[in-house]
């Protein structure tokens, strides 16, 4: 269970996040959303931080797929995204909440002018300010509902689906690039 500051509160039931990240979200382990955020990144670092720097910056396994490094961006981005939609919900607010083009955002980040090593401390301090902003919040707050991108979510929807969209990520970094590049 997500242990807040008020209450505990379990996974998120359909509709409380996008259909499309349905398969992602049943992919995250147990029901502390908090202890799979934190594990989850304590593993993404460990199978990433060993990748030399020109494959982070110059292997992708298919043309127009993204580098490591532009994925790491892209995990680090995402986050920010959700975790600012977390926080809009549980706070009620009432205006509905836009949508983002991912592709866009990775296009105009230049993260290839950034070495990987940085890329993955900024994935680290973001997951540690998400994991901050969780802790925070009370029961209520978890199952408060907003619109999302023209969908209903709760923050704790939106929290599992921090979790689950880097899962989905590190299949394809471990189907794809790892076994490349290591």
């Amino acid at each position: 269970m997500v242990h807040s500051s008020n209450g505990i509160v379990g996974r998120p039931e359909a509709g409380e996040f996008a259909d499309y990240a349905r398969a992602d979200v049943d992919q995250v382990a147990g029901d502390d959303v908090i202890v799979a955020l934190t594990l989850q990144m304590e593993v993404t670092l460990a199978r990433l931080r060993p990748v030399a720097e020109a494959a982070a910056a110059t292997f992708s396994y298919a043309p127009g797929k993204w580098t490591l490094k532009q994925v790491v961006g892209h995990l680090s981005d995402d986050e920010r995204i959700f975790a600012y939609r977390a926080l809009c919900v549980a706070r009620n607010e009432s205006q509905p909440l836009p949508g983002f083009e991912e592709k866009d955002y990775v296009r105009f980040a230049h993260f290839e002018d950034r070495s990987f090593a940085d890329l993955l401390d900024e994935l680290r301090v973001v997951r540690e300010a998400t994991i901050v902003l969780l802790r925070g919040l009370r029961r209520d707050a978890w199952l408060r509902r907003g619109t999302v991108n023209g969908y209903s979510a709760s923050a704790r929807g939106l929290a599992f689906h921090v979790a689950g969209h880097e899962l989905h990520h590190m299949r394809i970094v471990e189907e794809k690039y790892l076994r490349a590049v290591t």
